[in-house]
């Protein structure tokens, strides 16, 4: 599913990057590095996290590409509905962090997070229910961080406060299937969704074989593009959320013509990541209005280009990891100095 690498030059002509400061700690980052290149069809983010090896950030690297050099998928739908992100913040925090997102029903929660108790998430997603009332919708993101005991233990606690469903509270796609036995067994209503265990994943079908998922997250980025997450979403067959990966608006239009080609969209995305950081790329921010995004082209200034540009020495960083992912791409290393 991936499309033709272009020239590498024709890439790094156009190569841009910045650094953007976070409005809350995410992932424990305070500040976000993004690459841009900038085809004839428009503009590709390219931002894996800097502990992604070149064989992860390959995909990433095509997916920008995808965007820049291929564009996108015919759509069904203008506008995509999102939910409010809520990172591991204390319960006093929530309130501040839900303002921004204008319309928005439902919220996703940050738990498990390293160094904090269960009691922490139990707080949080109360005051997200206080904050959004009974109507709104509540799933969680545990990222891998519970056992099975751990997770069926959480999750019976925070149920009472109606959860959609519980992101990837395991790590393994064993766990994952344990997990909905130990919460059916237990009379626990809350679905599982497969996040990792898609897009790390060798064998994406394997959530599916194993029956240890109820719904997916795709991603663009870690899957390779928008056709190649599409085609997975496809295959699996389950009800999907797309998702995207602490983007500037660039990255997020990838997200929105994943989201705008899926046949069914039963689920708010995870696409509204933008109100983490306190800058973008662009003046016309991909945020929620009314709790959706509409379809648009986005207008890239060099104006905040500029004012958020990386140091020289992360540009070179950024470039010689460009340079090496696109030989992945194009089928095997190159002779090229990275100057």
């Amino acid at each position: 599913m991936t499309p033709p690498a272009p020239d590498l030059d024709e890439v790094l002509v156009t190569l841009s990057v910045v650094q953007i400061p976070m409005r809350v700690r995410f992932r424990d980052l305070m500040v976000r590095e993004v690459a841009l290149v900038h085809g004839p069809k428009g503009w590709g983010e390219f931002a894996p996290f800097l502990e992604y090896d070149d064989s992860e950030s390959s995909r990433w690297l095509a997916a920008a590409l995808e965007a820049g050099w291929l564009g996108w998928p015919d759509s069904v739908r203008d506008s995509v509905p999102v939910n409010a992100t809520v990172p591991a913040v204390s319960a006093d925090q929530v309130v501040g962090i839900l303002e921004r997102y204008h319309g928005c029903t439902t919220a996703k929660v940050k738990v498990a997070e390293r160094g904090q108790e269960l009691q922490d998430d139990v707080d949080r997603v109360a005051a997200v229910r206080d904050a959004m009332g009974r109507q709104a919708r509540i799933r969680v993101d545990a990222n891998g961080g519970w056992t099975v005991a751990e997770a069926t233990d959480a999750l019976r606690r925070l149920a009472a406060y109606g959860l959609e469903y519980a992101e990837q509270p395991c790590a393994s796609v064993e766990e994952l299937a344990s997990l909905r036995v130990a919460l059916a067994r237990s009379g626990i209503d809350v679905l599982v969704a497969a996040d990792e265990s898609i897009r790390k994943a060798a064998d994406p079908m394997r959530v599916v074989r194993d029956e240890a998922a109820d719904v997916i997250v795709v991603k663009v980025a870690p899957l390779g593009g928008v056709r190649s997450a599409l085609a997975i979403a496809q295959d699996c067959g389950l009800p999907t959320v797309v998702s995207s990966a602490l983007d500037t608006s660039v990255g997020i239009r990838a997200g929105l013509a994943l989201a705008a080609a899926l046949p069914e969209l039963p689920f708010a995305c995870g696409l509204g990541t933008v109100e983490l950081m306190a800058g973008d790329v662009t003046d016309d921010s991909l945020v929620p209005v009314g709790g959706a995004i509409s379809l648009r082209d986005l207008a890239i200034e060099q104006e905040l280009l500029d004012r958020w540009q990386a140091p020289g020495d992360r540009q070179q960083w950024w470039r010689e990891r460009v340079i090496r992912c696109h030989a992945l791409l194009a089928g095997g290393p190159r002779s090229r100095s990275p100057s």
